[in-house]
């Protein structure tokens, strides 16, 4: 396996052959506590920003080498979007944090209601795989 796959695939999370974005935000959710535990909120939401910069670049890069568009295996969208309603929800306990991030992310990454549909099917190439899952993180930490 090459060595971008393995980064966007985050570190072989997206690599399971059993719904790839739930194990991508399942493996986002340690880091992002640690994260936060050691750091900050703000922290991890800039991270999230980050991680999405050079997410939409490598994105960029794996499809032009003749990746799909949207791979499953690609799974940095659901960590940045999981970052992102961790950020937003670190004043709750954390057992309720960690549950109520995992059930209001991946429902909205699922299904996609208003405008994270409307992102994912109007943008291309590594924004459009991104942009949706922060919209879904963004929401998701609202709820």
């Amino acid at each position: 396996m090459d060595t971008r796959l393995f980064f966007l695939s985050f570190f072989g999370f997206g690599l399971s052959k059993w719904a790839p974005g739930t194990m991508g935000t399942i493996g986002a959710i340690p880091v992002g506590l640690a994260i936060l535990y050691f750091l900050s909120p703000a922290t991890l939401f800039l991270s999230a920003l980050l991680l999405t910069v050079v997410s939409i670049r490598e994105i960029n890069k794996f499809e032009a080498n003749g990746g799909e568009h949207d791979d499953s295996r690609i799974v940095l969208d659901e960590v940045a979007g999981t970052w992102i309603a961790l950020s937003m929800t670190s004043a709750m306990p954390l057992s309720i944090q960690v549950i109520t991030v995992f059930i209001f992310f991946r429902f909205l990454d699922i299904k996609k209601p208003s405008i994270i549909g409307v992102s994912e099917r109007k943008l291309k190439g590594g924004t459009g795989v991104m942009v949706d899952d922060l919209l879904a993180g963004l929401f998701a930490g609202i709820m």
